[in-house]
């Protein structure tokens, strides 16, 4: 299993439990991916430690003085 954080704008639009898509973009030197559709989107990823599947679950959501923060588990 591997974890990732992801950054949500708004509280409500996911849950812990929910099942979660992911669309990979690429930048120069590195990818980011986000939750489908466009609810939540992950930091930079470098190239070696790039996503291998991309459905998920959520397993936490945290808030804190910067915003709401999910994680997602995936199967890899």
């Amino acid at each position: 299993m591997r974890e990732m954080k992801f950054k949500m704008e708004r509280s409500g639009l996911l849950q812990e439990g929910d099942a979660v898509t992911v669309t990979e973009g690429e930048l120069p030197g590195s990818y980011y991916y986000t939750i489908d559709p466009s609810l939540a989107m992950s930091a930079n990823i470098q190239l070696r430690d790039r996503l291998k599947v991309r459905e998920g679950t959520v397993v936490a959501i945290e808030e804190n003085h910067r915003g709401f923060y999910v994680t997602v588990s995936f199967a890899e």
